[in-house]
């Protein structure tokens, strides 16, 4: 899904894939934290009962989000997409993330060094 495609619908539920520590420095408004690692079904299950709720799953850049989206149409969810470029490209556009307490922040977590060269807007870190 195109993030100009995201930002028109309030209809989707977003699932952050990224880890705990990425979620909490910043995510998507009301994005639902589902971890990629250590990801729980059964966190998905009860946070959404309706398997055909629209769902966008994103992470950094976009890899590990097809993944948990691809975890999810085995669960049987069946209006899953990936956001295109994810947090990062999201950031890079301008649009808000926010903190652990619903606060618009500059900060986005940038994964690694490597991949945070793709964040070029914002404030990277990386602990």
């Amino acid at each position: 899904m195109q993030i100009s495609e995201a930002i028109e619908s309030d209809s989707i539920v977003f699932l952050d894939t990224r880890e705990i520590d990425e979620f909490k420095v910043s995510h998507l408004k009301n994005a639902v934290w589902v971890g990629y690692d250590t990801f729980d079904p059964k966190i998905v299950k009860d946070s959404i009962p309706d398997t055909n709720t629209p769902i966008v799953v994103y992470c950094s850049i976009g890899v590990r989000s097809e993944d948990i989206g691809e975890k999810l149409q085995k669960l049987g969810y069946k209006n899953i997409q990936n956001l295109y470029g994810g947090i990062f490209k999201w950031k890079n556009l301008g649009h808000p993330v926010f903190d652990t307490i619903g606060n618009e922040t500059e900060k986005v977590h940038g994964y690694n060094k490597l991949w945070g060269k793709l964040l070029t807007k914002g404030e990277k870190v990386y602990d």
